[in-house]
């Protein structure tokens, strides 16, 4: 036997999305792929802002032996002063530069947190939908993921998230705005969320920390903002990355920050910080920290995304599909006639790629990004339209 029994486990797990890449790789390579409509892969493609060019030209005109050097496992200092800048106006709370680690992206910091955080055995719950990584990422730390359903309309469940928390629950995660569903939670939310957690965590005798993923906090429509967690509540940690907001995705660059007055803070700071180290990241990449420092209030032309948002909209309309609007993020992720699976198989035939929402934890719908070119979302118009006409057929 060659790999673990446990990595082909996960194989068979996350096969939906590999199957989808190897389905895609097949139709481009038969149809071409300019006939093809991808709507696989959140893979964004919005250009970064001016200021990355200009930062890198920098860089590389300033290039001393020391940019490329080993640095604090935490990161460089001046990288983590400009980002407790920025998370102390996105959080409208003060955040000290202790308070901040550079990680290799949002799935980095993530990894850090739990290796920090959890004990065998230890619950972390999220609600479902959710982004496909998740249970891995805990179950790498000998965690125990425990999706929850969400309402409807994908906002938060606070009755099933209540129900889910029990004497092992070491913390909540969320992702706001959300992938796969494009999904905010708004302020009120938040705060009702927070209040929940205090009552928990006081029955249960430890605190749960609050997890919020937010590496597209600043992708939003229609004048929208991703409200704080930071002013609601002490047990928190914010993950971000600079892969949707700056269109960097390769560069794996994000961080985390604790609340300055969470339970136990300055043992968890020294546990992400060792984490950061023994799970072989090091630390940051020494290039990407120097882009963030000096790009880390810039944001991709958001109104691309939103205009792509409202033109998918009309299409699946068209088709008759049912879907709640995304409010952020570059998915949508709406409810399939008959099984998804299945209708990604008729999609296929129109030269159309989606990946099935049971990958998501959210059987019955389909994931769809729009980080590609509206002529792909017109194109296929006719054949989300043919698609959910035959599905209809087969469904009756």
């Amino acid at each position: 036997m060659a790999a673990s029994a446990q990595i082909k486990e996960y194989l068979s797990r996350a096969s939906w999305i590999r199957k989808m890449f190897e389905e895609g790789a097949r139709l481009k390579a038969r149809f071409g792929a300019e006939n093809v409509c991808d709507f696989s892969l959140g893979n964004p493609d919005v250009p970064p802002p001016p200021a990355v060019k200009k930062a890198l030209e920098e860089i590389v005109r300033e290039d001393q032996p020391s940019f490329h050097s080993y640095m604090p496992n935490a990161g460089f200092p001046f990288a983590r002063e400009a980002m407790a800048i920025k998370v102390s106006k996105e959080q409208k709370y003060a955040v000290p530069l202790e308070h901040v680690i550079m990680t290799c992206g949002a799935a980095g910091a993530l990894n850090v947190i739990f290796k920090a955080l959890l004990d065998p055995g230890d619950e972390v719950v999220f609600p479902a939908p959710f982004f496909v990584e998740y249970n891995f990422y805990v179950e790498n730390h000998q965690g125990v993921p425990r999706p929850v359903p969400s309402k409807e309309d994908f906002s938060l469940d606070f009755s099933a998230l209540e129900g889910a928390i029990n004497s092992q629950t070491k913390a909540v995660l969320i992702n706001s705005p959300h992938n796969p569903t494009g999904q905010l939670y708004g302020q009120e939310e938040i705060k009702v969320l927070c209040e929940l957690l205090q009552k928990k965590s006081k029955e249960i005798g430890h605190p749960i920390y609050l997890i919020s993923d937010e590496p597209y906090r600043n992708l939003v429509f229609d004048g929208l903002e991703t409200p704080p967690i930071f002013p609601y509540y002490e047990n928190s940690i914010v993950v971000t990355s600079f892969s949707k907001e700056l269109s960097l995705p390769g560069e794996r660059i994000g961080f985390l920050a604790l609340h300055p007055e969470a339970e136990g803070k300055e043992e968890l700071l020294a546990g992400f910080i060792l984490a950061n180290r023994i799970l072989g990241f090091v630390n940051a990449p020494a290039i990407a920290q120097r882009i963030a420092a000096k790009c880390a209030e810039e944001t991709v032309d958001v109104t691309v995304y939103e205009r792509r948002r409202d033109l998918f909209c009309e299409v699946l309309e068209e088709a008759g599909l049912e879907f709640v609007k995304p409010k952020g993020a570059f998915y949508v992720f709406p409810k399939t006639p008959i099984d998804d699976v299945e209708f990604c198989r008729l999609l296929q035939e129109e030269l159309i790629l989606a990946v099935p929402g049971r990958g998501f934890g959210g059987p019955g719908h389909i994931r769809l990004a729009f980080c590609i070119d509206e002529i792909y979302i017109e194109k296929a118009r006719e054949g989300f339209k043919r698609a959910t006409k035959k599905a209809r057929e087969m469904a009756k």
